[in-house]
This record gives structure tokens, C-alpha cells and sequence, in this order.
């Protein structure tokens, strides 16, 4: 599964539109006053300005699989870099990969991900190129289960990783639905899972056109 487009929402589009160009060095393929669009490797990232809204969200960003020395390298004094256990590279064995997080100005969670499983080695330095797709889209939900059965019958996605009890992973390691219950907070950080409005569109070989809709959550494959 590829995730084509990621819609957001936002209390500031100027705030984020100083991040994501002069900070990443993204590049912006469309803006309106209340309407930024960036292009993150393969994926069109997209936030809508809703004025007094306070909304966070977590994604993560594939990056090659063995570069992930040099995204710290990169992000240096760019940001700063969310620590685990007195680290800013987070190793997840189970998943084979290791991750780096930070914030944007919204508060939103971003994680760099090299999935070591994915034939995506690069040998060229580190730059706003190596940020090579959006893979990861968080979806707090009040029942894991739940969610996991109806998005898996509407989309045909199956579960990747999880006990479908307070987590679960639905796609492949080039796109995933983070589901996690809203009584947790966002790995790793103290901010809680909230349920916030957004849109993914995603892209599959079987080329079919499906929706999956809840009263947050927006899917559309095409």
C-alpha cells in the first residue's frame, strides 16, 4: 500500500509553511492562505488551516535503510530531536528498523524510519531527497478491533503488527494505518493519542477505487 496524499488539519498554515520549506527544505507545490501542500517524497502532504484549532497528529517518513546516522546528521540543529532512553535513534526489533522523532511547530509527531527489510539503500548524502514517502498515518480510535475489522473488510488491508487490543498496523512497511486506542499516548512522547479529522488517499497494485469513511477518518484507494 502507497499513500499518495495525507490530508491534515491546522491552527496555522504560515507557521508550517516556514518549517517544512526553509527548515526541511521541502519543497511547496501548492499554498493558499488557508492551504499548504509539500511534497514528501512520493507523497503529497497536505494541510488545511482550520483558525483556532489545536490539532496534532503522527506520521512517519520512509527514509533509505541505511541512512539513519545520516538523518541525524542532516536534522542536526534543525530540530530538536525527541530522546528515548537517553537516545535519539529508537531500535524496534520487531519491526527491524530503527527511527528517529521530532515536532513540527504544530506539534505534530514526526518519525524518520528506516525500515531495514525495504531494498531502499541509498549511498547518496542526506538531503530532503532521502525523505522518500510518507508510510505511517496514526488513527487513535476508541476500539482497536473494531476499526481493525471494518477497515480491513472495506479496504481488503490486512494486519501487519499488533495485538488488535490497544495496536495495531494495517498495510505493509510502504504504507500503514497506526491504530492505537485513545487511552495511550503517542510512542515516544506524553502526548496523548487524539482523534483529529483526516483524509488519506493511498494507491494499491489491484488499482481499485474504495472508501472507508468513519466521523475522522476519510480513506479513499485509487
Amino acid at each position: 500500500m502507497n499513500i499518495s496524499e495525507l490530508h491534515l488539519f491546522t491552527g496555522s498554515v504560515s507557521s508550517l509553511k516556514k518549517f517544512y520549506s526553509d527548515v526541511l527544505g521541502l519543497e511547496i507545490t501548492a499554498l493558499k492562505n488557508d492551504k499548504i501542500e509539500i511534497k514528501v517524497g512520493s507523497t503529497g502532504l497536505i494541510f488545511i488551516e482550520e483558525p483556532g484549532s489545536n490539532p496534532y497528529y503522527h506520521y512517519a517518513i520512509n527514509i533509505p535503510h541505511n541512512q539513519i546516522s545520516g538523518a541525524i546528521e542532516w536534522l542536526g540543529s534543525k530540530v530538536n530531536l525527541i530522546e528515548y532512553n537517553g537516545s535519539p535513534i529508537i531500535d524496534f526489533p520487531n519491526w527491524n528498523a530503527h527511527s528517529v522523532y521530532f515536532y513540527d511547530p504544530a506539534g505534530n509527531i514526526i518519525e524518520l524510519i528506516a525500515r531495514h527489510d525495504l531494498e531502499n539503500a541509498s549511498d547518496e548524502p542526506f538531503s530532503p531527497e532521502s525523505l522518500l514517502n510518507i508510510s505511517e498515518v496514526g488513527m487513535p480510535v476508541d476500539n482497536v478491533k473494531e476499526f481493525h475489522d471494518k477497515i480491513t473488510e472495506s479496504l481488503g488491508e490486512k494486519l501487519w503488527w499488533g495485538n488488535l487490543e490497544t495496536f495495531a498496523a494495517i498495510g505493509d512497511q510502504n504504507g500503514l494505518f497506526i491504530v492505537a486506542t485513545k487511552n495511550r499516548n503517542w510512542f515516544p512522547t506524553d502526548k496523548p493519542c487524539n482523534e483529529y479529522p483526516l483524509t488519506v488517499k493511498i494507491k494499491r497494485p489491484e488499482n481499485e477505487s474504495e472508501v472507508f469513511k468513519n466521523s475522522s477518518y476519510y480513506i479513499i484507494s485509487k
